[in-house]
């Protein structure tokens, strides 16, 4: 069984254009695109899930990782919405957009330079976003059970992906 999940080449190809997440006309556009339509599927999902009812931060006190977050696009709207978020990717350029532009929006996110498998962290997660992100790992079975490993035990089961 492999113990890493990391995709040298992969985590090199999006280093080198980190400088690009936030540029809406960039060459991440078409995420900046798609962001508003997964934005709200994600939410109205997770808001049915945990039968939340919270009007002014409708995800609130829900605890999310996001795996894979590049330069924070869908961690930001998390966090916005009331969500603790922790996000993480193996490229630390792509860590050190991600906290320069949360910290200019004044936005608390826990952003760490780390895979699924080597991630410290006690604390569970309510919920577990892994987009655009299976692609690009080494073992997809290996990552998705260090993903599930991750989750709080009541959702432990639970594990899918749309690639």
């Amino acid at each position: 069984m492999k113990n890493n999940t990391i995709n040298k080449k992969e985590i090199e190809k999006f280093s080198k254009i980190a400088e690009e997440w936030w540029n809406p006309n960039g060459k991440f556009k078409p995420l900046h695109k798609f962001n508003p339509i997964r934005i709200s599927y994600i939410k109205e999902n997770i808001i049915k899930t945990f039968k939340l009812d919270h009007k002014k931060a409708p995800l609130k006190n829900i605890k999310i990782l996001d795996i894979g977050c590049g330069g924070g696009l869908l961690a930001e709207p998390m966090s916005r919405l009331g969500a603790k978020v922790t996000a993480i990717d193996a490229s630390k350029k792509n860590i050190n957009v991600a906290k320069l532009h949360a910290k200019k929006n004044n936005l608390k996110i826990n952003y760490i330079c780390a895979s699924p498998e080597k991630l410290k962290n006690e604390n569970k997660f309510d919920v577990i976003l892994n987009m655009e992100i299976v692609e690009h790992v080494e073992d997809i079975n290996f990552f998705l059970k260090s993903c599930a490993k991750l989750l709080k035990k009541k959702w432990n089961n639970v594990c899918c992906y749309i690639k």
